[in-house]
């Protein structure tokens, strides 16, 4: 240990870690730094938001606001019906790193998701998902100076290692040494080291308990390295969400909304969005989604689509005799895209534009390009979104729905025009929502993992009461939590607070960041990445 480290709070971010997953993890004795952090200390579960999805709940977590507040809802932002991946330009409230430097406290921060580009303040960050593979860090040159002296750093794993668990765990490692280098560099105060492997292994290969392992065994070595060499006062591990099994079906709502007579539909063309542009094989080689021209084959399945021959019409026809997963592998994304049924967007009067939302958007006049509802009848048409939603069974009998409400009971905030205006909450999160055009509402779902609601918290340190415990944890008191192991005032708007295992410091106001959006993301591997993970349909 370096004896004039001066970490205090190391903050170790796992991504979809809950106690379905470490609970086997302990008993094998596979984590035994992660572990001791939960036996020496305090833990428990740890609620996420709605929804609870990387993109919207990383942010979340590290400013201790709801999506309302830091405007970041899902992995797309939308102007109109155009959209883009989010990025950091999309967060509008200030992060941890940036409050601490307000109070001259210094940072380092790696692979926190949402972060590129990346904003001034006294320390250093590499950013992590949403952002591309050689992104922008704080301070400039930052990525090749890491590169320089510890090796390779990868944003994402390398797609030639046919290995996954392997893939990520090189990534773990990668992480671990970057955030050692960066601390002996820049020795903060507070130390934000997240991994992402833990939840991508999920999308990529559910079922892969081996590559599980591998990821988290390197995750503990990391740890264990980081906390032997900085002995911070006080550990805090963290998730965003939780990962489990979806036993239920998959519900296509707009489908539903189709059947409803609130959803128009199309036959060929872009639709909005694309979401199979970015899987196309020419993003593969980096070239701009927004750049992309049709090729011979998009150009004749648009033509048989206009005539009745939809994707979806001959992907109904090849699972009957089981060649639908065969074609898929083979058949390009950007041909499929263009002889599918599209969402009409712009003369529906309500959809889904996005999965991760979790929710339904009414094409309201005055807010959407070509608003079809009058303002004056947007709450019935609501109140009849809500009613009809909440009476959704599937064909067991059971609720699809936990809840069905408006997003005022979840988002609050100067960015909650961004959210969608009725809430769908799956039951037990045990559904898997669909914003894909089958021709039937409901089916296997997509994904045999995916995010549950329960993820996981824990803390360890001199300040930490373990018999306070985390009580009713939830993922907005993380914030909190940390500036008051910091003896720093959280922010008056936040809408967590700090757990009972520590002393809170009070609160100050903090101003919120340019709410102007000033850089796109337009980057085709992001897209393709998310695409590849089932978050873009």
């Amino acid at each position: 240990m370096d004896d004039t480290a001066s970490l205090r709070t190391l903050l170790v971010g796992i991504d979809a870690a809950c106690d379905r997953v470490l609970a086997g993890l302990f008993e094998d004795d596979e984590v035994p730094t992660l572990e001791s952090i939960y036996r020496d200390g305090t833990g428990g579960a740890l609620e996420s938001q709605i929804p609870p999805w990387t993109a919207s709940a990383w942010p979340s977590l590290y400013t201790g606001k709801n999506p309302g507040k830091h405007g970041v809802f899902g992995f797309l932002s939308f102007d109109g019906y155009d959209w883009d991946v989010v990025n950091a330009t999309d967060v509008r409230e200030p992060t941890l790193w940036e409050i601490l430097d307000d109070h001259g406290i210094t940072s380092v921060v790696v692979n926190a998701p949402v972060t590129h580009p990346t904003r001034a303040f006294d320390g250093a960050l590499i950013p992590g998902y949403t952002a591309p593979e050689d992104p922008d860090c704080h301070p400039d040159g930052l990525l090749e100076e890491v590169r320089g002296e510890v090796g390779e750093y990868r944003v994402y794993p390398d797609d030639d290692e046919p290995d996954r668990g392997r893939a990520h765990a090189d990534c773990v490692r990668q992480r671990g040494e970057a955030f050692r280098y960066l601390a002996d560099r820049f020795d903060p105060a507070f130390g934000f080291l997240q991994f992402q492997g833990t939840d991508s292994i999920f999308h990529e290969e559910p079922g892969n308990e081996a590559a599980v392992r591998t990821i988290y065994r390197e995750l503990d070595r990391q740890l264990e390295a980081t906390l032997v060499e900085y002995d911070p006062d006080t550990v805090i591990v963290a998730s965003d969400h939780g990962m489990g099994p979806y036993r239920g079906v998959e519900f296509r709502i707009n489908d539903y909304l189709r059947t409803e007579g609130l959803l128009e539909t199309r036959r060929g063309g872009d639709g909005m969005p694309s979401w199979a542009t970015v899987r196309d094989d020419a993003l593969k080689r980096g070239e701009d989604a927004a750049a992309h021209e049709p090729g011979l084959g998009e150009r004749a399945m648009a033509q048989a689509a206009r005539f009745g021959l939809t994707s979806q019409r001959i992907g109904t026809a090849l699972e009957r005799v089981g060649l639908a997963d065969a074609v898929a592998t083979i058949a390009p994304a950007s041909v499929v895209s263009a002889g599918a049924t599209q969402v009409d967007f712009a003369e529906s009067t309500a959809y889904v534009r996005s999965r991760i939302e979790c929710g339904v958007r009414i094409n309201l006049e005055g807010r959407e390009p070509d608003g079809v509802v009058p303002p004056a009848e947007y709450e019935a048409i609501r109140t009849r979104l809500i009613d009809a939603l909440r009476s959704v069974h599937a064909p067991d009998g059971q609720p699809v729905f936990e809840t069905v409400a408006p997003r005022e009971e979840y988002f609050h905030g100067p960015e909650s025009e961004r959210a969608v205006d009725v809430v769908t909450v799956p039951a037990d999160f045990e559904h898997f929502l669909s914003a894909s055009l089958r021709d039937e509402q409901f089916g296997p779902p997509s994904e045999p993992w995916n995010h549950k609601l329960e993820g996981t918290i824990a803390l360890r340190g001199a300040g930490v009461d373990p018999a306070a415990g985390v009580g009713n944890a939830h993922l907005f008191d993380v914030a909190p939590t940390v500036l008051a192991t910091l003896d720093v005032p959280a922010c008056d708007r936040m809408d967590g607070t700090a757990l009972p295992c520590v002393d809170p410091v009070g609160t100050r106001s903090y101003p919120r960041t340019d709410s102007e959006r000033s850089v796109a993301t337009d980057d085709a591997d992001v897209e393709q990445r998310l695409a590849d993970l089932g978050y873009l349909e």
